[in-house]
């Protein structure tokens, strides 16, 4: 089975590209913490290539942007091809299934952090109607 999952920081935003049959495509960089900590006491990431397709791939462009938090379930894909000076280059990259943002975007977040829940309505059990 070749399945993973991975939650990471957007490192730029992605953008929408379409192929010549008129599928979406868009590929990114999503930044993914090790779960140790470096010689200095530092945490590393790992920079993993994300590819995602089709309404995956029109969803994401649409709801993400350069370092939203999200994960992604995907499978690992390994191809290679011949660059201009005729060198072998190895290509790694998660194609992308599925998607989930984890946090709301700042202006949702700050509209939600000033909403008071409005004014609350004065109301005896005359005025139900059931």
């Amino acid at each position: 089975m070749n399945q993973t999952c991975l939650i990471g920081r957007i490192t730029r935003d992605p953008e929408l590209k379409k192929t010549q049959s008129d599928k979406s495509v868009t590929s990114f960089t999503l930044a993914v913490n090790r779960t140790f900590k470096n010689a200095n006491g530092e945490r590393e990431a790992d920079f993993i290539n994300i590819v995602a397709w089709n309404k995956t791939a029109d969803n994401i462009v649409q709801w993400c942007s350069k370092g939203d938090l999200i994960s992604i379930v995907g499978s690992i894909n390994t191809r290679n091809y011949e660059n201009q000076q005729g060198q072998l280059v190895y290509v790694t990259e998660v194609i992308a299934n599925n998607f989930q943002k984890l946090e709301k975007r700042q202006a949702q977040q700050a509209a939600a952090d000033t909403y008071d829940g409005g004014t609350p309505m004065d109301l005896s059990d005359d005025d139900l109607p059931f």
